[in-house]
Formats: structure tokens, sequence, C-alpha cells
């Protein structure tokens, strides 16, 4: 009896393993086992609550309405899309909109008509994630494409801030508004203040830039959770210190010290909740630490060489576009070394 005969007819080939989990290949954002795109996104959802609190001490209730205003368009938006797309719904529930639409709320002013900050949502939303695919495909940061557009839109009113405890006509033309710190100090409009408004917060400028201490104790827990990679943010650290230092050593008269600079404006903000965004920023671990110090390099030029006071929006957007570019140039080599070419 031959070898073909013998074997059985219903004989199927043994099935193929699958992979192990930590080679599998997926969309962005990449995270450990055990950690879910929802758990992250409420990580950080909970570290940008001492921000929260710090905007309400400062704006009172209009930061909590602004910041539902804004999340609401988001989460609306995300519902609209994935109807269009006869996608799942499940895309509302992972925190991923939330956490977009309380980013831009803090990046905008808190005396912000609630119509803009609904359209700041739409967009983001709409031309910032979902166009692209939806969460882990978009390039560009979504929060920081809907302040962009309003920027290009609105911009008297994203430039018009208002005084931290005197907002008991915001939203009117009666309000009072005062410069922001950075714009002071460029223009010289005003007295700059000093490093202990800036830290604590009581200062004008967005819900984001309120308190540095809250940006701080939420970037901090974010780094101990091990949600946010530290690489970014310090390479931005050392650019900013590094930039700012030098100008003011050249220029004492002209340009404020490396405490001003690092406590003013939207930077703590940026450092910990922009730049570490999973998606924007490059997978690499050098990547990762060039992105933050091009950041940091871009908002220092942006802030003493440019005609805007403050440029963490337009850093950090720039330095997406370049993400690909900073992944290919910093591939790691595999493990065991390069294979030669046959």
């Amino acid at each position: 009896m031959s070898d073909t005969d013998s074997a059985s007819p219903t004989s199927q080939p043994p099935p193929k393993s699958e992979p192990p989990r930590e080679f599998l290949v997926g969309s962005a954002p990449h995270m450990a086992l055990g950690r879910s795109t929802p758990s992250v996104m409420f990580d950080v959802v909970l570290a940008m609550v001492p921000l929260l609190i710090a905007a309400i001490v400062l704006y009172r209730g209009w930061a909590v309405i602004l910041t539902i205003t804004t999340v609401a368009a988001c989460l609306l938006t995300e519902a609209i899309f994935n109807a269009c797309r006869k996608q799942s719904q499940s895309s509302l529930l992972d925190g991923s909109a939330i956490v977009t639409g309380m980013i831009l709320a803090f990046s905008l002013p808190p005396k912000l008509p609630l119509y803009m900050a609904v359209i700041g949502g739409v967009v983001a939303i709409g031309l910032g994630k979902a166009v692209f695919g939806g969460l882990g495909q978009n390039l560009f940061n979504p929060a920081m494409v809907g302040r962009a557009f309003l920027m290009a839109c609105f911009p008297v009113a994203m430039t018009t801030w208002a005084q931290p405890g005197d907002l008991a006509t915001v939203g009117s033309v009666d309000a009072v508004t005062k410069a922001t710190p950075l714009a002071a100090a460029k223009f010289g409009s005003d007295v700059v203040p000093i490093t202990k408004d800036l830290f604590l917060g009581n200062v004008s400028g967005s819900l984001g830039e309120a308190s540095a201490l809250a940006c701080l104790i939420g970037g901090i827990y974010l780094l101990l959770r091990g949600t946010a990679n530290w690489r970014a943010p310090l390479g931005m650290l050392v650019a900013v210190v590094l930039f700012a230092g030098i100008a003011h050593q050249l220029a004492p008269d002209r340009y404020q010290g490396v405490l001003f600079y690092l406590n003013s404006g939207a930077l703590m903000f940026g450092m910990f909740f922009i730049v570490t965004d999973y998606v924007g920023a490059p997978l690499t671990p050098i990547g990762r630490l060039l992105f933050g110090f091009g950041a940091g390099i871009l908002v220092m030029i942006i802030r003493l060489f440019g005609g805007y006071p403050e440029g963490v929006m337009y850093s950090v957007l720039i330095m997406n576009a370049l993400t690909p570019l900073i992944e290919r140039w910093t591939v790691p080599e595999p493990f065991g070394g390069k294979v030669a070419a046959a």
C-alpha cells in the first residue's frame, strides 16, 4: 500500500499558529498589554482635572460651560461621522473625543462666544480626525486643528483675553480684558507679571494657561502612570531652557528669563498634554526626543521673533507634519542587527 493510499482523505493541514501579541502591528495609539484606549484616554481626562479646577477658581462657571460645549460638539461630530460612514458608535466610549474637546477648551479664551467653541469642536473632529479615518489615522493633533481654524476665522475673539476674577459679563462687549503675559512682554503693553503669579495662576490667558502648577501636577501624574512618554516633554524642556537662556543672556533688556517663558502661555500645557499625543508624535524613542526638541525650538522662535506672542499651536502642527520623516530617520536597529541584502 502506498503512502498516498494510507493517508486519510479527511486529514487537514495543521492550523497556522497566531503570532505572539507583541508582534502584532496596528494603528496608533500603541499601548502595552493591559492598557486599553479608554483607560489611557480617561487617565488624560483625570490629569486635566487640576487644570479645570484652577480655571474654575479664576474664571468661575464659564470655564465649565466652555469645556462642556467643546466636549459636546466633539462627541456629536464623532457620532455624525460614524453614522455617515456606517460605523458603530463605539468610538464615543473610548474617550478620545472627550480628550480632544477638553484640550480644545483649555486652549481657548475664557470669554470666547459659545458658537465659536462649537465650530472649533466640529472642525477638530471632522477635519482633524474623521477625514483621516478616525483615531490612529490622523496626522495632526485634532484639538490644534480646531484651534488653528478658529484663529484664522475669528482672530479678534481668539486674542481677546478676560481678566481673572472679573467675568460677570463674559461673552459681552462689557467684559474686562487684559493682555496675556507673553503679549505684555513682547509688545510692552502692560506690566509683566512676576513668576509666582505665572506659576500659581493669576494671569490672563486661555483656560489651560490658568496655572502652570496645575499643568505640572497633571503632567507628573501622566508620567508616573506611564500614560505619557517622558521623552517629548524632556526634549521640549531642554530646547526652551537653552533657547530662552541664550536669548536672555544676549539681550536681557529685550527678552525675559527662562522661568518666565517656562511658566507663561501654554508651554506647560503643551509639554504634557499635546506633544505627548500618541498619534501625532513619533513612535521611536529618539524620534520623540527630536519631536519635543523641535517643538520647543519653534515655540521660542515664534515667541521671540514672530508677530504672534504664543507659538505652541503652530509648533505642534509643524512637528506633526514632520513626524513621518522623523520616524524614517530614527528607525532603531532590528534585534540581532541588520541583515545584508541578498
